[in-house]
């Protein structure tokens, strides 16, 4: 039964010392909604609780004329009333609502509200009011989709700091709370057709299911706890088979590609959804794929290298700099001029070398610099005839796409490549019997040159 015990209990189990932390609130003016705010302001209330502080944000579409400003106002009237932070966002021509797509588009705007809120405020926790009947909707729908466990699990209580205290309660027992405690709120009548999937279900299925069963919902909630800790055993599960086949790497996440092949297609689905490669058919191309191989998700590159998988965070800035000034001039005062690297990049694992190499300088443009490998680059490279595209030199030394990203390529102003660190220089620069002002680069290791 729906009490402000049993909801502050809830609350305790889904966030340490809830008392602490002041929440935002999705209140929409609906009974679910305006018994959750009044749950919060009840616990706030409490004689010698330290209190649950809280504040309310809501959308008003205007896509139901004035009942949706009636639902503003209820849930206004509230805050004032109670001395409560309240936050609006009217929508307007500048929000470009669609034609088709009303719920994705509205869910997309009230949740971007909502985060923008969060950080203005450092407000952690977002708290909605879905309940038990919006768990079973959910586990219906995902049922048609063929969505597995995951879905079937429905929606979780805490979800990246998304907390859900009334999910195990039931509308049904919402009203009843709002009744007792002659709570306002408004009803929303367009979720009386059945124009959208959702409400198909909630108006035609689930009172369908419910006269099978007294107990049905009751039996849902149960069967729906079971299916939660059977998908955290199976994750867990999951994290221990890609904890065996990850190879150490401190800026990419890397598995074996061949001992996940192994796997079954379950494992390997469950691993690959991680990174956002959730597409069944999308799987053994994967694992069929050409060495240097890419594939895409929303914020990852999946790359492909002899028997890797190397998974690259799109989101994650790399703390290397894009491009480092070597030197930008030549001291014409001195005949030699010494450029010690070692100084300038870091050591890329096995390919470390010592090189030394010695240029003309009046055929170099200063300044000298160093970058990565560019889309097009080809060079000289001494003790070869012709030229060559860097991009083949990489293939013809057999390097791995994570080597490839670490090599630094030497050019000058006009970005003419004098050479591949560490390993040729391009012979158009080098130093020869007419040179009378020599540049040298060097890498200096194990006080070697």
């Amino acid at each position: 039964m729906l009490k402000k015990s049993s909801f502050s209990y809830q609350l305790e189990n889904l966030v340490q010392q809830p008392e602490k932390h002041t929440y935002l609130l999705a209140v929409s003016g609906g009974a679910d909604s305006m018994v959750l705010a009044s749950l919060f302001n009840g616990l706030r209330n409490t004689t010698g609780h330290s209190g649950y502080p809280f504040e309310v944000a809501h959308i008003n579409y205007k896509l139901r004329g004035n009942d949706s400003d009636l639902d503003q106002k209820v849930v206004q009237d509230f805050c004032e009333k109670n001395h409560i932070n309240f936050h609006l966002y009217e929508v307007s021509d500048r929000d470009n609502k669609p034609e088709n797509s009303i719920q994705l588009w509205a869910r997309e705007l009230r949740y971007r509200f909502f985060k923008e809120i969060q950080e203005k405020k450092n407000l952690r926790f977002l708290v909605t009011a879905h309940h038990l009947n919006d768990q079973l909707e959910t586990f219906i729908i995902n049922l048609s989709k063929a969505s597995g466990i995951s879905g079937l699990s429905g929606i979780p209580a805490n979800d990246n700091d998304i907390l859900r205290p009334l999910l195990s309660f039931s509308k049904k027992e919402i009203y009843q709370f709002a009744e007792q405690n002659h709570i306002e709120f408004r009803e929303d009548l367009s979720n009386k057709k059945s124009d959208y999937l959702r409400n198909k279900i909630r108006n035609e299925i689930v009172p369908a299911l419910m006269e099978t069963n007294d107990h049905f919902l009751e039996n849902f909630k149960k069967s729906s706890s079971y299916l939660n800790q059977t998908k955290n055993f199976v994750q867990k599960q999951i994290q221990e088979i890609e904890n065996k086949l990850s190879v150490f790497n401190p800026e990419h996440k890397i598995l074996s590609k061949e001992k996940l092949d192994q796997e079954s297609d379950f494992v390997k689905f469950e691993i690959l959804k991680k990174y956002g490669f959730n597409q069944e058919e999308e799987i053994p191309k994967i694992f069929k794929a050409e060495n240097n191989s890419s594939f895409f998700s929303k914020d990852y590159q999946l790359t492909i290298s002899r028997d890797e998988l190397i998974f690259t965070d799109k989101n994650k800035k790399s703390e290397t700099p894009d491009e480092i000034i070597l030197t930008d001039h030549f001291d014409f005062s001195e005949n030699l001029f010494p450029v010690n690297l070692g100084n300038s990049i870091e050591s890329i694992d096995g390919i470390n070398k010592s090189f030394d190499w010695d240029f003309d300088a009046e055929k170099l443009q200063f300044p000298l610099r160093l970058r990565k490998q560019k889309d097009g680059d080809e060079f000289y490279p001494a003790g070869f005839s012709g030229k060559k595209k860097v991009s083949k030199f990489f293939r013809d030394e057999k390097l791995s796409i994570l080597a490839r990203q670490k090599i630094w390529i030497l050019t000058d102003s006009s970005d003419s490549v004098l050479g591949i660190i560490p390993f040729r220089q391009d012979r158009r620069y080098a130093k020869d019997e007419k040179t009378k002002w020599s540049l040298k680069i060097f890498n200096e290791m194990n006080n070697e040159i």
